[in-house]
């Protein structure tokens, strides 16, 4: 029997059980039989994470589904694990979506398969980003697999919505779409990008009957997040540090934990649902609170955890993570982190 969802799944707060991929990511919901009967459903970027967990809810539900991916290897464990739980009525396609052919030949392949297509999930997005020193190929590349992908998608399933009656889209956005990050201006940028486009589409789509929608995760826990708890090797490699990581990870989160897929996926069947007939050009975010937390409450929440729970402060657990208890620019600290600028420095 599936798994309830509870309000929070580290009730504990200190993490004092073990902490690897198992207990990251352990929750399963209970699927709403029959709510997808007959609707055909495309997934970019579903053969691992958070596209992974969409297809395997979308089937329990009764969907047919086309999902694609750009691994083969990926690919074959991702089906092999569908088959495992009895799930069919899939079809993976081999696809780069930043080709150009990629969205239209997808959705052909989904309506020669399955006879119509109802709804699109846009996951497939390039992860990879860059800083101050620019590198413009990245900036190209960013582009074209992530919102040039989106729309080229939309515009490639919207005819066959249109036989079908109407469809709705959903867009995979981020958090990251909203707030500054260090070294990452592609991805931010290129994760702004969705949501103006999705708002746009959602207003040129409206007229024939297809809504279109965001889910905004924040840090979710999948095999690429949770890759280092696999091995044991690194600097996260002792129960001691997958601990502070674990608890690193939930700073500025109301829920005081990072998400699992399947909490996306809930999210993102909704809006591909009837049940949400009369929501278009909206945003979910999938964040545990926190946007609405902002940075304020973040500080604040981390003085009432210390207060109230007894927890000591993490500010730093490893490279590439750094903390708030420096207040002084890192060149009044030369010794503590010369082991951490990968950059030129320019004096001002």
């Amino acid at each position: 029997m599936a798994k309830k969802y509870v309000m929070n799944a580290y009730p504990d707060l200190n993490y004092d059980g073990e902490i690897n991929m198992n207990t990251l990511i352990c929750h399963d919901r209970e699927p709403v039989e029959g709510r997808f009967d007959g609707k055909v459903i495309i997934v970019t970027g579903g053969s691992s994470g958070i596209g992974l967990s969409i297809v395997e809810e979308l089937l329990k539900e009764g969907a047919c589904v086309v999902f694609t991916g750009r691994n083969m290897e990926t690919a074959k464990k991702a089906c092999a694990e569908l088959d495992s739980k009895g799930l069919k009525n899939y079809m993976f396609s081999m696809k780069d979506m930043s080709e150009e052919n990629a969205a239209k030949d997808t959705a052909e392949e989904a309506y020669l398969r399955f006879g119509r297509i109802d709804g699109l999930v846009n996951n497939a997005f390039f992860f990879k980003s860059t800083n101050r020193n620019l590198d413009n190929e990245l900036w190209y590349t960013s582009f074209k697999s992530g919102p040039l992908n989106y729309a080229r998608m939309m515009q490639a399933v919207y005819p066959y919505m249109i036989k079908a009656g109407g469809g709705s889209i959903v867009n995979v956005s981020s958090i990251s779409g909203h707030i500054a990050q260090g070294g990452n201006w592609t991805y931010n940028t290129m994760k702004g990008v969705v949501g103006m486009l999705s708002k746009s589409a959602a207003m040129d789509f409206a007229r024939d009957n297809i809504r279109v929608n965001m889910i905004s995760p924040a840090h979710i826990w999948t095999r690429q997040t949770t890759g280092s708890f696999t091995n044991d090797e690194g600097w996260r490699s002792d129960p001691e540090s997958r601990r502070n990581y674990a608890r690193y990870t939930a700073k500025g989160y109301m829920l005081d934990r990072a998400g699992e897929p399947v909490e996306c996926a809930a999210a993102a069947l909704f809006l591909l649902s009837d049940d949400a007939s009369y929501i278009t050009g909206d945003e979910f975010m999938v964040d545990g609170g926190f946007i609405t937390l902002g940075s304020q409450g973040a500080i604040d929440k981390g003085r009432r955890d210390e207060r109230e729970y007894g927890l000591e402060p993490i500010y730093s657990i490893g490279p590439g993570h750094g903390g708030t208890v420096f207040t002084k620019p890192q060149r009044d600290y030369p010794e503590l982190f010369k082991e951490y600028i990968k950059e030129p420095h320019f004096e001002p």
